[in-house]
Formats: C-alpha cells, structure tokens, sequence
C-alpha cells in the first residue's frame, strides 16, 4: 500500500469515527463517544506525520510529535494539539475508568473539536497538494 492510500484510509476511518461518536451519543454511551472521538482526531494525526515518513508505537509519542512537527513549527493551529491532547486525556479515562461522569455536553464539544480537526487536517492537505479521497459515509 502505499503512503497516499494509507493516508486516505486513515481519513475515512477517521470520518466513520466521527460518524460512530454520534450514534454512541444518541444511544448515552458517552466513554464510547469519546473513545471514537480521540481516534477521529489521532488517526488524521497520524495520517500527517506518516506524510513526513515518521511512525510511533505509543498514542503519547504520536501527540508529542504531532506538537513538534505541526504546531511548534506553525503549520497549524496551537488549539488543534490542545485538542488531541484533551480528547487523549478523556479517552484515557473513558476507557479505562469504570465511572467516569463523561457528559453529553462533553462528548457534543469534543464532537465539534474532533470534526473542526478533521476539516483542519484535510484542508491543510489539499494546500500541500495532497487530495484526500471520500469514503461513502457521510
């Protein structure tokens, strides 16, 4: 396979994240949610870095990277790491934590920052000349 066809998969199973995190909601599975929702966004993460030849082993070492190599350097925006970051952190708990207090109105933000980060990532693509090719979920 090569890096454009690995890269647009990780973008369609990003959007079918992002599709599944709203079905979980509908049906109260918040720590569902939000699991889906953190992967939506590591995914697209991931998707970027595997395009600079770079692959990690750990979610932290991919956030961290992340950070170095698309934040820190101003490719895209700082709230796009503090988002990753966040929805790490939630997912964490949402996984592994038997309560966890995860709310609708905190699944229903972090939906919003997960979808503005697969737009994010997508544009930012285009602009490098990299098209992304759509899966059929909506």
């Amino acid at each position: 396979m090569t890096v454009a066809a690995e890269v647009s998969a990780m973008l369609a199973k990003s959007r079918r994240y992002l599709t599944s995190a709203e079905l979980l909601r509908q049906h109260g599975d918040f720590d569902s949610a939000v699991s889906r929702l953190y992967y939506a966004m590591f995914y697209g993460a991931e998707a970027l870095l595997l395009l600079m030849g770079k692959t990690y082993t750990s979610h932290r070492a991919v956030v961290s990277a992340f950070g170095e190599n698309f934040i820190k350097s101003g490719r895209l925006p700082k709230e796009m790491h503090q988002w990753l970051h966040r929805a790490f952190e939630k997912r964490q708990i949402s996984d592994y934590d038997y309560l966890t207090n995860i709310t609708e109105s905190e699944v229903r933000e972090l939906q919003e920052k997960a979808k503005s980060f697969l737009q994010k990532t997508e544009a930012f693509l285009q602009d490098k000349g990299i098209g992304t090719v759509r899966d059929k979920a909506p």
